[in-house]
């Protein structure tokens, strides 16, 4: 997929550089042609006279470049690529990213453009653990950036963990994945998340203390590996990724539609905490306390059994991966629901209030097929959605 694609490689300042040179190679050996932007800070590690050789191309470095600027050179350079690639990524190019930042060519270059933008992370432990970091990336991929990496593993400072940046060879698949020719390329996945809200009367609903993150990082671990992905949320704290299709629902009647009518599909993933109970008499005016103390008789009915419906029904994807919250007994349930609903694969993880894992960014699953239970360690729902949907391309593939 690379053969012909133009590929504006920013390269920021990190130890990591070095590794920028190798992933030049390897694009010009898969077709590409590379076009170089140093930062200041990138030209202490690598040289621009090393970059723009095995690029060969013209380096660029300064936004005010005289001959550039006349004819706004970093508009056109921004747009005259197919995909942005910044490696490494460092914390203040990815805070300047997050905050709309454009004081150098870099920063300008990533604002000014209309096409997507890649990145790849590189910084200490400590750097990429702090909150700060970690809202600029949420940010980030709110906004449809896409990520590659870090790795984790032993710093140039001596320090072990997150934040190495990814080898060049897996950058160039990331590459390629972005640029559609990805595992999933052409395949339609649907994904449903959040909380289902039933009403009660115009004014009161029944809910779940779901945020929609851990669904929406799913969609777009997937939408990054090339898939087209229909992405059904409820009212979700978090908001939808880009480059995904998004249809928002409130109740799970609506959800159940919604879904019918996204199929087919070659793969459903039903991460959506929807609600299993609905008020029958739910009232068309806000309910007033009467002045007995007597609460309203609310009369419940069951609702449709999303789930089940897809993995029994006539459109049945090729693969159904069903979602297990539950506080205990956690894997006798989920193993049970698997058989229940008749779905593939159940993605089951406690939820205790304990656990925090619930409206938090981390989570701890146990994947359920026919072969078996398999623990993942808890890690961020980010990687944890990046885990299952490459789990999902070997599936299709």
């Amino acid at each position: 997929m690379l053969a012909g694609k133009r590929i504006l490689l920013i390269v920021g300042g990190g130890i990591a550089a070095y590794k920028a040179l190798e992933l030049v190679r390897l694009l010009k050996k898969a077709g590409a042609t590379v076009s170089p932007v140093l930062t200041r800070a990138g030209a202490e590690f690598v040289t621009p006279l090393s970059l723009s050789a095995l690029a060969g191309e013209k380096l660029h470095q300064d936004l005010f470049d005289l001959g550039d600027e006349a004819e706004m050179g970093h508009i056109q350079l921004s747009r005259a690529a197919d995909l942005l690639v910044v490696a490494p990524a460092t914390a203040d190019l990815m805070a300047k990213m997050a905050t709309g930042r454009a004081d150098d060519l870099a920063s300008t270059l990533l604002l000014a453009t209309d096409k997507r933008v890649l990145v790849a992370p590189a910084m200490n432990v400590r750097m990429w653990t702090h909150p700060a970091t970690q809202r600029n990336l949420a940010t980030l991929r709110g906004d449809g950036v896409l990520m590659v990496g870090p790795d984790e593993g032993e710093m140039a400072c001596g320090e072990y963990g997150p934040g190495r940046m990814a080898e060049p060879v897996a950058i160039l698949a990331a590459i390629d994945a972005a640029l559609g020719g990805g595992p999933l390329a052409g395949r339609h996945v649907l994904v449903t998340s959040g909380p289902t809200h039933e009403p009660i009367d115009p004014v009161r609903y029944i809910a779940n203390r779901s945020s929609g993150a851990q669904g929406t990082a799913i969609a777009a671990a997937l939408r990054d590996l090339g898939a087209r992905v229909t992405f059904v949320t409820g009212t979700a704290e978090v908001p939808p990724p880009q480059g995904v299709t998004v249809v928002r629902v409130e109740t799970a009647a609506q959800m159940l539609a919604a879904v019918q009518a996204a199929l087919p599909a070659e793969a459903a993933v039903m991460a959506a905490a929807v609600a299993d109970w609905r008020v029958a008499n739910a009232a068309g005016q806000k309910m007033k306390k009467d002045g007995t103390g007597q609460p309203p008789a609310l009369e419940f009915a069951e609702n449709p059994d999303i789930l089940a419906t897809v993995s029994q029904g006539a459109q049945r994807p090729r693969l159904v991966v069903g979602f297990a919250a539950e506080t205990t007994d956690v894997l006798a349930h989920a193993t049970a629901k698997r058989a229940r609903k008749g779905c593939d694969w159940i993605v089951a993880n406690d939820v205790s209030p304990a656990t925090g894992i619930m409206g938090g960014s981390e989570n701890a699953v146990t994947l359920i097929s026919a072969e078996g239970a398999e623990s993942w360690p808890r890690m961020a729902k980010d990687a944890v959605a990046r885990r299952l949907a490459a789990r999902i391309a070997e599936a299709l593939a």
